[in-house]
């Protein structure tokens, strides 16, 4: 079974005014004929040809809440009214556009006997036959661009429901890559937050020089960085709960200092050399990549050579690119503690979302980190 489609006002209109033309014709052809008397008989049968094709104009009204009924009921208007034939075309051709063969057939061969029967008391055997062949080429044409019709109308909901299933697989596309935008970032402050503790715990495990005043200003920092890791992690998971947009936290380049403060006040030595001309003109998206790379790198060298001097330098300026060099001794023997060598999948992968390129290598007894960022001019 088929659900019709809503019909515009003007196709409304337009089926009303076609299946009103039998009724139009007989109106000029009255007008149109001599003038002459006309019997009570001929008053009568006009003025009953009139009335049930005006009946089945309104009953097309229903057609479409019950289409096998009012196609029928409409079709046995014809045998007593030539006016009603338009409106019975109009019924039976949208019986045969959202109904099955099982419904359509019988209810035009019943219209075809109609519109021959109604030959028989009051036309000849050749009108009859006339009839006849006209009522069986008419039906056929009308079921036939019914059923053309209905090809196109479900020619054309397949299509919708693709253009709906594609537009549906793209949001889900974007809200998984967004997701795993929100994961990355994730990553990236855990990383940073929890190697900042395992460094500043490790003081406090394997010093015994330390002062009491020490002990204290480093204990303060651990609780410190566990609460701004949960803070930042707060905040990276109500992002992920609103589906939007990365929000906060968003450092940029220009929250490069207090990183470095930051992972000073640890305890990493890391040296800076930053001759980046127009930063203020770095875009944000850009600046907010180059922060969490420097930020990764640091990570790592914690990770795989604690205690070592890093360095970390950057450059660059509009039209020429954004260049970060991070260095750290180079790691004997296998990467420290688990999740080796994942951070670097993660740097490639946040490189390549902001359109730039990363190498690393071996150097000299150093591991230099190289990544190139676009900035246009």
């Amino acid at each position: 079974m088929y659900d019709p489609l809503p019909i515009d006002r003007l196709g409304i209109a337009l089926r009303y005014l076609a299946a009103a033309l039998p009724l139009l014709l007989l109106s000029l052809l009255l007008i149109a004929r001599p003038w002459r008397p006309m019997s009570p008989g001929e008053v009568q049968s006009v003025l009953t040809d009139v009335a049930l094709g005006v009946l089945a104009l309104v009953l097309m009204r229903w057609r479409r809440r019950w289409p096998w009924p009012i196609a029928l009921a409409t079709a046995v208007l014809t045998v007593y009214s030539f006016s009603a034939i338009g409106a019975a075309l109009a019924c039976f051709g949208s019986l045969a556009m959202n109904r099955t063969w099982r419904q359509w057939v019988p209810v035009g061969l019943a219209f075809w006997l109609c519109v021959v029967g109604s030959t028989r008391w009051k036309g000849t055997d050749q009108m009859t036959i006339t009839y006849g062949v006209a009522g069986v080429g008419t039906l056929v044409g009308a079921a036939l661009l019914a059923l053309y019709l209905r090809g196109r109308r479900d020619l054309a909901a397949v299509q919708r429901e693709a253009e709906q299933a594609a537009q549906r697989q793209r949001v889900e596309q974007a809200q998984l890559e967004e997701r795993l935008k929100i994961a990355q970032e994730m990553h990236d402050v855990l990383a940073h937050r929890i190697s900042l503790l395992a460094m500043l715990a490790g003081g406090l495990a394997y010093r015994t020089d330390l002062s009491a005043e020490q002990t204290r200003e480093t204990a303060l920092a651990i609780q410190e960085n566990a609460h701004q890791s949960l803070n930042e992690l707060r905040a990276v998971l109500g992002t992920l709960r609103r589906d939007g947009g990365m929000e906060a936290p968003q450092p940029t380049l220009a929250h490069l200092d207090a990183l470095f403060e930051e992972v000073r006040a640890a305890g990493q030595q890391v040296e800076v050399d930053d001759v980046i001309d127009g930063r203020e003109l770095l875009p944000t998206q850009i600046g907010r990549h180059a922060y969490r790379i420097v930020q990764e790198a640091l990570t790592n060298a914690r990770k795989h050579a604690p205690g070592s001097r890093v360095q970390a330098e950057l450059g660059g300026r509009p039209g020429e690119g954004l260049r970060i060099r991070v260095s750290n001794p180079a790691p004997s023997g296998a990467p420290a503690g688990p999740g080796g060598r994942l951070g670097l999948v993660g740097l490639a992968e946040r490189t390549r979302m902001a359109g730039g390129t990363i190498t690393h290598s071996v150097d000299g007894g150093r591991f230099v980190l190289d990544a190139r960022l676009p900035w246009e001019a």
